[in-house]
C-alpha cells in the first residue's frame, strides 16, 4: 500500500523532573502523545514508533521548572496518502451515491458517485446494497470487502480521505490479486508455447 513510510529522526525530547526516575518511560509516554495525529514535523500521521537513547547525558533547560533533554534515534511509521497514490480500507457503508471505507483502521475515505467508474452499477442483493462490474460479474464491492482506491485528498486535520474508482487498478483487492495471478499465468503459458 502506498502511502506509508519509513522515517528515521534524531529527536530532543524533553522531560520534567518529576519523570526523571523513569526516563524511558518518560519519552514512551511524549511520543505516544503524537500517535494518530498528522505532525508537519515528520510530514504525516504518525502510526508507530521505535528509539534508542542516544547518550546519557541530558542538557537542561532553565526556566521556572528546568526541563531536561534527551536526545533520541527513533524509526517512525507515516502515514501521508498523496494524491494519486493508492491505498486499501475495508468497505463499512454502501449506498446509492457514495461507498464509505476505513483506512488502516483510523482515516476515513468517501468514494462519491461521481469518482465511481460506469462500470459499477449499484445493485441490492440479499437486502444489502452493493455495486457489481457490468464487465465482471464476480467484481462485487460490498460491505467487509477490502477495497483499493486512488487518493484525489487527504485532510490532514480529520484524517479524511476523498477517494476515486476511476483507474482500472482500483476496485476489490482480491478480485484485482486474481486477475493478475491469471494474466502472470497466461504469459507464461505464451512464452513456453513460444519457446516450444
Amino acid at each position: 500500500m502506498e502511502g506509508l513510510k519509513l522515517s528515521d529522526a534524531e529527536l530532543m525530547v524533553y522531560i520534567h523532573p518529576s519523570k526523571c526516575r523513569n526516563v524511558f518511560q518518560a519519552i514512551c509516554r511524549e511520543l505516544s502523545a503524537l500517535l494518530f495525529q498528522y505532525d508537519e514535523t515528520f510530514d504525516g500521521v504518525l502510526l508507530a514508533y521505535d528509539f534508542t537513547v542516544e547518550s546519557k547525558q541530558a542538557k537542561i533547560l532553565a526556566g521556572l521548572n528546568p526541563y531536561f533533554g534527551v536526545r533520541i534515534n527513533t524509526k517512525l511509521l507515516l502515514f501521508d496518502p498523496k494524491p494519486n497514490s493508492l491505498v486499501e480500507g475495508k468497505i463499512v457503508k454502501i449506498s446509492p451515491e457514495s461507498i464509505h471505507v476505513v483506512v488502516l483502521g483510523f482515516s476515513a475515505a468517501v468514494i462519491t458517485d461521481i469518482d465511481i467508474r460506469e462500470e459499477f452499477k449499484y445493485k441490492m442483493r440479499d437486502g444489502e446494497g452493493c455495486f457489481v462490474s457490468r464487465s465482471h460479474k464476480r467484481h462485487a464491492l460490498k460491505v467487509g470487502t477490502m477495497l483499493r482506491l486512488q487518493v484525489e485528498s487527504f485532510d490532514e486535520e480529520v484524517l479524511h480521505i476523498a477517494g476515486s474508482l476511476m483507474p482500472a487498478n482500483t476496485g476489490c483487492v482480491k478480485w484485482l490479486e486474481k486477475q493478475s495471478e491469471e494474466a502472470l499465468h497466461m504469459d507464461r503459458d505464451h512464452k513456453r508455447r513460444k519457446i516450444a
